[in-house]
């Protein structure tokens, strides 16, 4: 069967869902986004729809910076989402990308006086990052903006400009991912990714004042580092010089999973090695996304279910 799409109300074949030229968020990036990941697990034939409750809360808090009017709820989203997976009959991983944005076609840089609408698409996603071996970063020139610019903690398709400078010129210039400072020079985030370091045992990652997405990776993997490995992260500023010190690093996001860094600006990190930790946290991560973890089913929220009830009662339980 056809990719369908949740568009303008409804579901319609991914062919059919398009915009008009004309449409406020392609000309003005007057739209936020979020990235969602459904993980098929042959075992049980079942797709597990990873925290998609955490997503959908995500996006409608961010649609409040944009003056976006979403009309569902939560879990109207989290059942939405799940019928649209069932009406594609995807038996694979996939990734779900919601978009609320500006639908007005309609010329001029504003938030007031424009039409909203919400769309949602799921299409298969293989790996972000060739990961297996670990990965090479570099510094990038491009500096994460402040808060009072664009706010970097909401997904706001016009920010990502200045991820897209930051990974361009990562991948130019011979590495697979760059890292962005913030404006005062301590280190923010990767440019679609959160950063763990791991200093003398203990995780540490930059906090939401160093301009980062409040990533629900990153939330996870450390919630996961404190009740299975007993690790605590310590949130604050990290210098520069700190990455190329620590004995191990690794980038968390939805798309990303857990992801090592084995080198930045040709610096080792630590032997050159994917690290112990990375290595159990990076388990331990896609075994709870699976759903092979059956501690954590409560934020996997089966795809596949002829139970309704159970569908809302997943996507919301914590």
């Amino acid at each position: 069967m056809p990719p369908y799409a949740f568009f303008k109300k409804k579901f319609v074949p991914l062919s059919e869902a398009k915009v008009g030229i004309m449409t406020h968020a392609l000309h003005y990036g007057t739209a936020c986004f979020e990235g969602i990941r459904g993980n098929w697990n042959e075992k049980e034939k079942q797709l597990y729809i990873f925290r998609c409750a955490e997503h959908y809360e995500r996006l409608l808090n961010n649609c409040k910076l944009l003056k976006i009017n979403v009309p569902y709820s939560v879990d109207e989203l989290c059942r939405m989402t799940v019928e649209l997976i069932g009406k594609s009959g995807f038996k694979e991983d996939v990734y779900i990308r919601p978009l609320a944005y500006k639908s007005s076609e309609a010329f001029g840089v504003r938030l007031h006086g424009l039409e909203d609408d919400l769309c949602i698409i799921v299409t298969t996603f293989g790996a972000y990052l060739d990961d297996k071996n670990g990965i090479r970063c570099c510094v990038s020139s491009w500096i994460r903006p402040d808060d009072n610019m664009i706010p970097p903690r909401g997904k706001i398709t016009g920010i990502y400009v200045n991820n897209a400078f930051a990974k361009t010129e990562a991948i130019e210039n011979g590495f697979q991912e760059g890292i962005m400072l913030t404006s005062d020079g301590y280190v923010s985030e990767g440019s679609g990714e959160n950063l763990f370091l791991v200093i003398n045992g203990k995780l540490v990652s930059p906090a939401a004042y160093d301009r980062i997405l409040m990533g629900i990776t990153r939330d996870t993997v450390i919630k996961l580092a404190k009740k299975e490995l007993g690790l605590e992260t310590e949130e604050r500023h990290i210098d520069r010089s700190e990455l190329y010190l620590a004995n191990e690093c690794f980038l968390t996001g939805t798309a990303a999973h857990v992801t090592p860094v084995i080198e930045i600006d040709h610096r080792k990190i630590g032997d050159g090695n994917i690290g112990k930790i990375t290595k159990q946290l990076r388990k331990l991560y896609f075994d709870v996304e699976f759903g092979r973890n059956k501690k954590y089913l409560k934020w996997c929220t089966p795809a596949y279910t002829s139970r309704v009830g159970d569908t809302k009662a997943k996507s919301r339980s914590r």
